[in-house]
């Protein structure tokens, strides 16, 4: 939520203001979200995301949450020899991403798949149940832009997915500061948003199984990862 930051505002201008701007493509993309009021990662979560990818370099990505494409475009520049699957089922948004795919996804590395990301995973699941268990359906970082409440139902899924040293990024789950209010003081709209949260850090944090890292970046982001010394 690049509209809702949670560290001083002072400080995220700040972040924004010195740290490399994008260019080219992406800042064309950008401009299309910031003019049609689409909301996209925000600066500082890009260039995490870019210094991570190129320390990570990984061979395949799965997002959910496609919107116009800005992140798997971002990522597709960030590590141009990976493949990168993307999940939305929002169909303006997907007429949006198709465009600017074929516009500037110059090494043809995304791929859109289009339905309810549960389904989209179930299958992806299956293909890699199918595999024998090898590694060509397996991802190496998995990001969650999408539904927060769905986050926790999704977690099962993303695991079984993820390679041996692979991570799980998940965006948005400081809902400006909402986390830390009584559920129900939290408008009734909001509260199955808010439910779905909490079960999911009632799952991983302080959760031998994971290990987990928050990073007060744009609106909070989770970084999660199979603790393999806990088995």
């Amino acid at each position: 939520m690049m509209h809702r930051p949670v560290v001083k505002a002072e400080l995220v201008d700040w972040m924004r203001q010195n740290q490399t701007p994008v260019q080219g493509d992406l800042a064309s993309v950008l401009k299309q979200a910031q003019e049609n009021n689409i909301p996209v990662i925000p600066h500082e979560t890009v260039v995490y995301f870019q210094m991570l990818i190129q320390l990570l370099q990984p061979k395949r990505i799965l997002e959910i949450g496609t919107a116009i494409g800005f992140s798997a475009l971002m990522m597709a520049q960030a590590a141009k020899e990976a493949e990168i699957v993307t999940i939305d089922r929002n169909p303006e948004m997907i007429a949006l991403a198709k465009e600017n795919l074929a516009t500037y996804d110059h090494l043809k590395q995304i791929q859109l798949l289009e339905g309810d990301a549960a389904d989209v995973l179930l299958e992806l699941t299956a293909q890699q149940a199918a595999d024998n268990h090898g590694d060509s359906h397996r991802f190496d970082l998995i990001f969650m832009d999408s539904a927060k409440s769905k986050y926790v139902e999704f977690l099962p899924m993303a695991l079984s997915l993820l390679t041996e040293n692979g991570v799980i990024l998940m965006d948005d789950i400081f809902q400006a500061g909402e986390i830390l209010t009584p559920i129900m003081e939290i408008k009734r709209s909001q509260r199955a948003l808010e439910r779905g949260l909490r079960r999911l850090f009632d799952e991983v944090l302080n959760n031998p199984k994971y290990l987990t890292s928050i990073l007060p970046l744009g609106d909070g982001l989770l970084m999660i990862k199979p603790n393999r010394e806990s088995k």
